[in-house]
């Protein structure tokens, strides 16, 4: 009997999942060998095999491009995020615009932003609240920045300027009302 295993697999003239492909005979059937069934059954599963090499290869290729396309956008957002913490970092309050006039917006307390990146009306609200002897009422900080604290419409948005730099942590606000500083 003549064995022929290719791929490693030892089947009768058949194509297993794994593309192996293997040819046995006896000594009396040796004529198939010349018919040619057997060189038409390789051409097909090489013609197979080439073809699925070909989309195989198109494949890597489209993912070798796409992973070079995220690279170089990690790249840009990576440059972008720098570009933005300096911006962030060396630029001070920034004028908006409500109800068509110019307004101060106060930025967060972070790490590298200091008081003086405040307006200066802010910066003595702090300083009044700082140099108090312990908490303050809202009142208490208008007598000393100036406010006319007998005419609650003027009063008011200094407790709006209070409960700003609360939001934005600068100062803390506790339940009673009272301000204080955060340090």
């Amino acid at each position: 009997m003549l064995t022929l295993v290719v791929g490693g697999t030892l089947r009768s003239g058949s194509s297993d999942r794994a593309g192996r492909f293997a040819f046995s005979c006896s000594p009396g059937s040796r004529g198939l060998l010349r018919s040619g069934a057997w060189l038409e059954r390789i051409t097909a599963r090489r013609a197979e095999l080439d073809e699925l090499e070909e989309q195989l290869a198109q494949q890597l290729a489209e993912v070798r491009a796409e992973r070079d396309e995220l690279a170089v956008a990690k790249r840009v957002l990576e440059r972008m995020a720098g570009q933005l913490a300096e911006e962030r970092a060396s630029a001070g309050p920034m004028p908006g615009q409500v109800a068509g006039r110019a307004v101060m917006l106060i930025p967060h307390r972070e790490p590298g932003v200091e008081e003086g990146s405040l307006p200066w009306d802010y910066q003595r609200i702090i300083t009044a609240v700082r140099q108090a002897a312990g908490t303050v009422m809202a009142r208490e900080v208008g007598e000393v920045v100036g406010v006319d604290v007998g005419v609650r419409a003027k009063l008011e948005p200094l407790r709006s300027k209070l409960v700003r730099l609360v939001d934005r942590g600068w100062l803390r606000k506790l339940p009673d009302g009272r301000f204080t500083t955060r340090l």
